[in-house]
C-alpha cells in the first residue's frame, strides 16, 4: 500500500520526538543556531573546571536536541524513502550535523591534551557526576584521537562517510523491482512467505525471480560494498588501529579473541549443522536440498496465522518470567502507546529494527506478516531491544544511557528464547512440540550459524583488502561460495546465483556487526535458562543488566548478569543446545 493508506493506529506515534513537519522545521532552525556555537569553547577547555563543565553541558544539550531532531527525520524517512520531504529533511539534518562535526572537531583532541591528573581531580567535583563514566571512556580513546587539524580533516570526510551504505539502502529498498508472483507483489517481506511455501515450484520461482534482480545489479552492488570496506580500512588506519576489526571492537572493549573464537567454535559444530540440513532434506523427501528449500518449516500443517493483536497476546504470556513491570510496559508499548510501525508500504525499509533514544519512546519498525510465525518472533525480538532502551533511559542520565549493540542482541534474543520456551511448554501434542522445535532449530541456524558465516565473510573480505587485494565482484562471489559450501555441507545443491546472497545483506555496511547476533544469542540462551530455572535473584540480575545502559562495558555487564563471553563456553553451550533440540526433533519425527 501507499504510506497514506496506513491506518493511524498501525503506525508509530512520533509526537514524543516532534509533533509534525512544521514543528520539526522550527526545531531544526534552533538546532542549527545551537550548532554554530560549537567553536565558542575552543582554546578554553583546560583553563579551569568551570570552563570544562560549561563545554560539557553544551555538548550534552546539543547532543540531546540533535538526537531528538535527527531521530524524527530518520524514522520518517525509514517509513517512506520515496517521499521527497522525508528525503529533504533527513538530508538537511545530516548536512547540519556534518557541519557541527567540523566545528566541534577540536573538542576531543583539546580535551585529551589536558593533563589526566587534572581531569581526574576535576571529576571529583559533585557537578561532574553525570560525566565521570563518559570521561573515563573518552580518555581510553587517547591513543586513537588525532591532532586538531587531523580531526578537522576527518570531520570534513563525514558527509561522504556512509555514502555507499545509503546508496545500497536506496537501491535495495526503493529502486529494485522484483515483479509479482501469481499476482502478488514480490518484495523483501513477501519473499519470506514465498520461500516457505509448501509448493516447491513457488519457492523456486520466487528464488530465481528475486535473485535475477540482484544478478542484474551485481556489479553496482559489488562496487558499493567494496567502497564500504575501503572506508572501514581508511578510518581504522587513520586512527592508528592494526586492522578494521580491531577498530570495530575497540569502543566496546571486546577482545579480538571473542570474534575469532566464535568462528572457531561454530566450525567445531559443523557436523551437527550438516546433520540438520540432512534432516531437513529427509523431511522434504529429498536426497539433497536446493537453496530455495532451506526456509521451509521442518513441520508442515501447523496453524501459524497470528493477527497482530494475537501476536501481542502471545508475547504478553511469554515474558511473564520477567515480572509484571516488564510485561505491562511492553504490552502497552506494542498496543495503545504506539511504539510500533506495523505493516509494509511502498518505500518503507525492509526487515525490522528498534530505535531507542533518550526522548520519545523506543520505536519499532516491522513489516508484520500474519501468516509468518517469524513475524511474532521478530516483534518480541524488537520488543526486547525496546525494553532494554526503556530500562536504560529510566535508570541512567543521558551521558550514560546508551548501551552497546553487543549487549542489545542479548536482550532481543533473550525474548525469543522466552517465546520458544512458552510455545513448547504449552504444546498440545508431539506434532506441535516438533513444530516449535523445528522453528527453534531454524532460528538458531539463522542467528548462530548463519550470522557467524556472515561474520567470517566480513573478516575474510576486510583481511583481503587490508593486504591490498582488489575486492572485485569475482572475489566477493568466490569467498562467499566457499563459505556456503562449508556451512551447508554436502546436503545442499547451489545455483549459479546462490553466492549473490552475499551482496544483499544490509548489515555488511555496518562492519563487523553480524557477529553480535551470534554472541548475543549464545549469551541469551545461558541467561534465559538461568532466569527460567532460577528465582527472584536471577530475574533481578537480568533486569539490572537491562538497567545498566552504557554505565559499564558490555563484557562486564554480561558477567554481572551471569555469563562470561570471554570464554568459549557460552557458544559451545549454544551449539550443544542446538544438538539436543535436533535429537529431540528426530525422536519425535523419526
Amino acid at each position: 500500500m501507499d504510506r497514506k493508506d496506513q491506518r493511524t493506529e498501525d503506525t508509530w506515534d512520533l509526537s514524543g520526538l516532534v509533533k509534525d513537519g512544521k514543528t520539526w522545521e522550527r526545531k531544526m532552525a534552533r538546532l542549527a543556531v545551537l550548532f554554530r556555537k560549537a567553536s565558542s569553547f575552543k582554546g578554553h577547555l583546560g583553563e579551569s573546571s568551570d570552563s570544562l563543565f560549561k563545554a560539557l553541558e553544551y555538548y550534552k544539550k546539543v547532543s540531546m536536541e540533535a538526537e531528538r531532531v535527527g531521530n524524527w527525520a530518520f524514522l520518517m524517512y525509514e517509513t517512506d524513502g520515496t517521499d521527497s520531504e522525508n528525503m529533504r529533511r533527513l538530508g538537511t539534518y545530516q548536512a547540519a550535523a556534518a557541519d557541527f562535526s567540523q566545528r566541534f572537531s577540536y573538542f576531543t583532541p583539546e580535551l585529551l591534551a589536558i593533563d589526566s591528573k587534572t581531569i581526574k581531580e576535576w571529576m571529583k567535583e559533585p557537578r561532574f557526576k553525570e560525566y565521570r563514566i563518559w570521561m573515563k571512556k573518552t580518555l581510553r580513546e587517547k591513543d586513537h584521537v588525532l591532532s586538531e587539524k587531523e580531526e578537522h580533516l576527518m570531520s570534513l570526510f563525514s558527509p561522504v562517510s556512509g555514502s555507499s551504505q545509503k546508496a545500497f539502502m536506496d537501491l535495495n529498498n526503493s529502486d529494485l523491482d522484483f515483479g509479482e508472483i501469481d499476482g502478488e507483489k514480490l518484495t523483501h517481506s513477501s519473499y519470506a512467505t514465498f520461500i516457505r511455501s509448501k509448493d516447491e515450484s513457488i519457492r523456486e520461482r520466487a528464488y530465481r525471480q528475486y535473485y535475477k534482480v540482484y544478478d542484474d545489479h551485481k556489479h553496482t552492488i559489488a562496487d558499493l560494498y567494496s567502497a564500504s570496506v575501503q572506508e572501514d580500512i581508511f578510518v581504522s588506519r587513520a586512527r592508528g588501529f592494526r586492522s578494521s576489526l580491531e577498530a570495530a571492537l575497540f569502543p566496546d572493549r571486546i577482545p579480538e579473541s571473542v570474534y575469532t573464537s566464535l568462528i572457531d567454535t561454530v566450525h567445531e559444530a559443523f557436523p551437527v549443522l550438516h546433520e540438520y540440513y540432512r534432516v531437513k532434506a529427509r523431511i522434504l523427501g529429498k536426497e539433497k536440498l536446493h537453496h530455495w528449500d532451506c526456509y521451509v518449516p521442518m513441520v508442515d500443517g501447523m496453524k501459524s496465522h497470528h493477527s497482530y493483536d494475537e501476536a501481542v497476546d502471545l508475547i504478553s504470556e511469554a515474558v511473564k518470567p520477567l515480572g509484571e513491570e516488564y510485561r505491562s510496559v511492553l504490552v502497552s508499548g506494542l498496543t495503545k502507546n504506539r511504539w510500533v510501525d506495523r505493516y509494509e508500504n511502498k518505500g518503507k525499509r525492509s526487515g525490522a529494527f528498534s530505535a531507542g533514544g533518550y526522548a520519545g519512546n523506543p520505536y519499532i519498525l516491522t513489516n508484520f506478516e500474519e501468516d509468518v510465525l517469524d513475524s511474532v518472533f521478530t516483534l518480541i525480538h524488537e520488543g526486547g531491544h525496546s525494553m532494554h532502551s526503556w530500562y536504560s533511559v529510566h535508570s541512567n542520565p543521558y551521558m550514560n544511557y546508551d548501551y552497546s549493540i553487543f549487549e542489545a542482541e542479548t536482550a532481543s534474543t533473550f525474548n525469543e528464547n522466552l517465546l520458544s520456551h512458552y510455545l513448547m511448554e504449552n504444546a498440545k501434542s508431539k506434532d506441535e512440540e516438533a513444530y516449535i522445535i523445528g522453528k527453534n532449530l531454524d532460528d538458531e541456524v539463522a542467528t548462530l550459524f548463519r550470522q557467524t558465516m556472515f561474520a567470517e565473510f566480513e573478516l575474510r573480505i576486510h583481511e583481503l583488502a587490508e593486504k591490498q587485494n582488489p575486492i572485485t565482484l569475482s572475489v566477493l562471489r568466490s569467498e562467499y561460495r566457499k563459505l556456503l559450501e562449508a556451512y551447508f555441507g554436502d546436503a545442499m545443491i547451489f545455483e549459479d546465483v546462490s553466492d549473490l546472497e552475499g551482496l544483499r545483506v544490509p548489515h555488511f555496511y555496518n562492519a563487523f556487526y553480524c557477529y553480535k547476533y551470534a554472541t548475543g544469542l549464545s549469551a541469551s540462551i545461558a541467561l534465559s535458562e538461568r532466569v527460567l530455572n532460577g528465582g527472584e535473584k536471577e530475574r533481578e540480575d537480568y533486569i539490572s543488566f537491562l538497567k545498566s545502559g552504557g554505565s559499564r562495558y558490555p563484557m562486564e555487564a554480561l558477567r554481572k548478569a551471569g555469563v562470561d563471553m570471554r570464554t568459549k563456553e557460552p557458544v559451545k553451550a549454544a551449539t550443544e543446545h542446538f544438538r539436543m533440540l535436533l535429537e529431540r526433533f528426530k525422536e519425535i519425527r523419526f
